[in-house]
């Protein structure tokens, strides 16, 4: 491999004070159109100059949009409260994300920007990606796959599940590498080993949507199959991603990210300090301005050993709020209220989420006034109706629950 081509492209080594100048100067124009192309953000600006937003300390005084608020604010304007710059007509696809939150997807060649992703991933032109995200309803699919054939390589719309399928596909195909979550990989060469399945042509691996722990990389790595991970959503597309250094994951070109003190509209005090991940894009089809994703993280000082010169992140350290990220899915409180509230037995009701051999569990805990009165298989129904997940139930005695309103409990390790 040459020096030029252990790179997607020469932005990702420039100086990064040029890189600052660039953003920064792109900075007003990009205010400027969402203030002309969005209704949500024609209002919310309406007070603020988009010629004189061109730093990090003026756009720091724009108001914060919270992507836990698009529950509330999509159904006043549907689909996306006001949000886009595309009208929905316009666009290529429309998505429906767990909360519900609608998600637009516009027409322009690798739109998530998930290309430079799986480049630095090590998928080259010519190459078939085995995609294990979902293709129904929710963007990850998508994601991968319109970053795949920016690539120039080919793609199994394999899906989630029926894992004996999925097995006798890449046995068969002989693709070169996985998208997906690293749980569900994980589950695809313990059955494939256990089967005598050959998938050996998966090399290499981007995953995303859950926490990748140390352990789960190195199974991988021992199996053959070299995995890297990314951070993004379905709002953002791609945020940042994982090179080879394996050091924290770099910024993508065409975001401007800053770290906010949790709850507040301030950025954090000082380098590598843990805040809340705010970010602005780039782009006029959902032109969104310090955007929250509740996301926690923090910037790594210096830079990346392979070269790149974008600023990096920790990854993802947790949740600024009580929404959590499941199997690749987020799960809000307001989703498994909705649950437990076709249940009038249920008095007190908590998720408490937790991984086990390297795979998230969902188990909800719940008080009932009247047990024999409670069907728990209706409820467990309705919860996965709710957040597209399966999950157990355990009922617990009165006053086992803490009352402090909490509705979610993420107790994954971080690392």
């Amino acid at each position: 491999m040459t020096e030029a081509s252990r790179y997607y492209d020469a932005c990702e080594t420039r100086d990064p004070a040029r890189r600052e100048a660039a953003l920064m100067e792109a900075l007003p124009a990009q205010v400027a159109t969402a203030k002309a192309r969005s209704a949500y953000f024609a209002e919310l600006l309406k007070d603020f100059d988009a010629a004189a937003v061109d730093s990090r300390a003026a756009l720091a005084r724009l108001p914060v949009t919270r992507k836990s608020d698009l529950p509330a604010l999509q159904p006043k304007h549907p689909p996306f409260g006001g949000l886009n710059g595309t009208r929905p007509g316009q666009l290529a696809r429309i998505f429906m994300s767990p909360g519900p939150i609608y998600d637009p997807e516009g027409r322009r060649p690798d739109y998530w920007r998930f290309a430079r992703a799986l480049y630095a991933a090590g998928f080259r032109a010519g190459e078939i990606v085995h995609n294990c995200f979902s293709y129904h309803l929710t963007p990850a699919g998508s994601m991968i796959e319109s970053g795949a054939h920016a690539l120039g390589c080919a793609v199994v719309p394999a899906g989630v599940g029926q894992t004996d399928l999925q097995l006798r596909a890449i046995a068969d195909i002989r693709p070169d590498g996985y998208g997906g979550t690293p749980s569900f990989l994980k589950i695809l060469v313990d059955k494939a080993q256990a089967d005598g399945t050959d998938i050996s042509s998966l090399k290499k691996a981007l995953v995303t949507g859950e926490a990748f722990l140390p352990p789960h990389r190195a199974a991988l790595r021992e199996a053959g199959i070299v995995a890297r991970q990314c951070y993004g959503s379905a709002d953002l597309g791609l945020v940042a991603y994982e090179s080879e250094a394996e050091e924290g994951m770099i910024l993508d070109e065409d975001v401007i990210v800053e770290i906010l003190r949790p709850g507040t509209g301030d950025p954090v005090e000082t380098e590598g300090e843990v805040g809340e991940v705010v970010v602005t894009l780039l782009e006029g089809d959902y032109p969104l301005i310090r955007f929250a994703t509740g996301d926690l993280s923090a910037v790594l000082p210096g830079l990346s050993p392979c070269g790149r010169t974008n600023t990096r992140l920790r990854g993802w350290l947790g949740r600024a709020d009580q929404i959590t990220k499941i199997r690749g899915m987020f799960v809000h409180p307001v989703q498994v209220a909705a649950a437990v509230k076709k249940h009038p037995a249920v008095v007190r009701a908590r998720l408490v989420v937790t991984r086990a051999d390297g795979a998230d569990d969902m188990l909800l805990e719940v008080e009932a006034a009247d047990p024999a009165g409670l069907s728990q298989d209706a409820l467990l129904e309705d919860l996965r109706a709710a957040t597209k997940l399966r999950g157990r139930l355990a009922l617990v005695a009165p006053g086992t629950l803490p009352a402090d309103a909490k509705t979610i409990e993420d107790r994954r390790p971080l690392d």
